[in-house]
């Protein structure tokens, strides 16, 4: 079977490798492998430009792994009275849910439950915000048949939504619709995948140490072996690490925490319950396709040092616990918490609460011609990724024209219509689009690839990661490709079988150069 055009892999690798420390000058050099790095370096080489995307650790390895997994529609920025940056929440889902990325994102009903104390006018006014979103996602273009129009329902109905609801005083619900991805980390690599399928260098475990507007040192992590590369242009998207490579950019990290639950045990079926803590605030209770529900979300100010992958304080667990218990018959408990896991925002300084903080992007211009993009959100992605490379075409006067990813769908997207019709389970496809067939029949192939490892992950999956995501190790694949990682005790039942597969699949690619 021909290797795609889209795979990465350490063949690849080490051949993108060679060529930047051989000393090819690319237009574009993007530093950071999260979502807003790959949208940059996908919208350049959709645009014609030669791209190098440097990643000091893994795709998707930061703050980008770490999200509610949700599309917003921007309502929270419409109840602050922030309707641009609303609209363009709205706008940016309607792209991603119709035409980038139908594969890895479906809607989630979202009721939001009326129990006593809760006033008549206070659900009128919520009623009305929600109505407000939605002439949002009208305007946006995104058809009701995706995300219907939300209305009220009775208390039955909405036991009927989420289970375990708590009955007493219950007057209702509020029900509406906003999107939701079936994982981050995998938008990612889809961004990456689809850059590299129209000529983008990806690297990843390449360390830069020194930046420059022309360039970069850069350490490969694999053999501690220093090199450069040269650019026309360079975009750093490094998120809450932009501060570390470029002096002038100040930022004001929020911790964002989640837990991670049994979907039942937390009496969810297929909506996801928002608890009311404060007016157009809300902790989140949200319900996965593999059967987990993420819990969350705080927002907290983060001082000092910046860690590799963010700890979570009991503090966290006890307020979503307490919280999202109110709404709920039978109160969640320490013990029901399978997993949990936090991510740092990287946002603009302000005064206030972080919750205040601005959601709105950047693009900064350092004196020594460094382009850094930062604050915003993962739904914005692909509007912060034009903003950046619009403004390093303008600033080394690049020969390009505007962006075109609105139209541009990723590796594995179709519409609908055709996702349905697949011949493969329907987990796979949720998962690889119409890539799916392709990795079910590995296992078709070879019975021992069949075979789940652990949560329906199957041994097919986890080579595919090494043949054409770019996984390098059994982290990678754990903790990235199919997080596993998340519930501590599926990814120790699965590392042994995850390890074998990944050197037996590493051995094969580098046998076939």
């Amino acid at each position: 079977m021909p290797e795609p055009r889209t795979a990465l892999n350490a063949a690849r690798r080490a051949a993108d490798l060679a060529a930047l420390a051989g000393g090819e000058v690319v237009d574009l050099l993007v530093v950071g492998g999260g979502v807003t790095g790959a949208g940059v370096a996908l919208d350049a080489a959709a645009r014609g430009l030669s791209v190098a995307l440097l990643e000091a650790q893994d795709l998707a390895h930061g703050t980008s792994r770490w999200s509610s997994k949700l599309v917003h529609g921007g309502l929270r920025y419409l109840a602050k009275g922030d309707v641009g940056l609303a609209r363009e929440s709205a706008v940016e889902r309607g792209v991603l849910m119709t035409t980038t990325a139908p594969h890895l994102s479906r809607a989630l009903p979202q009721l939001i439950p009326l129990h006593r104390p809760t006033t008549g006018r206070d659900a009128a006014l919520t009623l009305s915000g929600l109505l407000a979103g939605d002439a949002l996602r009208r305007s946006a273009g995104t058809p009701s048949a995706l995300l219907p129009r939300p209305r009220r329902v009775s208390a039955p109905e909405a036991l009927a939504l989420v289970p375990g609801l708590r009955r007493d005083g219950l007057r209702g619900g509020l029900l509406s619709f906003d999107g939701q991805l079936v994982d981050d980390a995998r938008l990612v690599v889809a961004l990456a995948r689809t850059a590299a399928g129209l000529g983008a260098r990806v690297l990843t475990r390449a360390r830069v140490t020194a930046l420059t507007g022309t360039g970069a040192a850069v350490t490969d992590a694999l053999t501690d072996s220093p090199f450069e590369v040269r650019a026309r242009a360079v975009v750093n998207a490094t998120g809450v690490w932009a501060g570390t490579l470029v002096d002038e950019v100040t930022l004001r990290p929020s911790r964002g925490t989640h837990l991670v639950l049994d979907a039942r045990a937390a009496g969810l079926t297929g909506s996801a319950l928002m608890v009311p803590i404060s007016l157009g605030r809300y902790a989140l209770l949200l319900p996965q396709p593999d059967g987990r529900a993420y819990l969350g979300l705080t927002d907290e100010p983060v001082d000092g040092p910046i860690p590799d992958v963010p700890t979570v304080p009991q503090s966290d667990v006890d307020l979503l616990l307490d919280v999202a218990g109110s709404a709920l018959a039978t109160p969640l408990r320490r013990a029901d918490v399978l997993g949990s896991f936090a991510g740092l925002r990287p946002l603009l300084p302000a005064t206030g609460r972080s919750a205040d903080l601005s959601r709105h992007h950047a693009v900064l211009t350092s004196r020594g011609g460094v382009i850094t993009v930062v604050g915003g959100k993962l739904t914005t992605y692909r509007r912060m990724a034009a903003d950046a490379v619009d403004r390093a075409i303008a600033h080394a006067g690049l020969n390009a024209g505007p962006s075109t990813t609105a139209t541009l769908p990723l590796v594995g997207a179709a519409p609908r219509t055709v996702l349905s019709t697949l011949d493969a389970p329907g987990h796979l496809v949720e998962r690889y689009g119409t890539e799916a067939p392709v990795v079910h029949a590995l296992g078709e192939l070879d019975p021992d690839l069949a075979a789940p490892i652990a949560h329906r992950t199957t041994a097919a999956e986890v080579v595919w990661a090494v043949r054409n995501e770019g996984a390098l190790t059994a982290a990678d694949v754990l903790e990235r490709r199919t997080r596993l990682a998340l519930v501590p005790a599926d990814a120790e039942a699965a590392a042994p079988a995850v390890t074998s597969l990944v050197d037996r699949a590493l051995a094969g690619l580098t046998s076939a150069v």
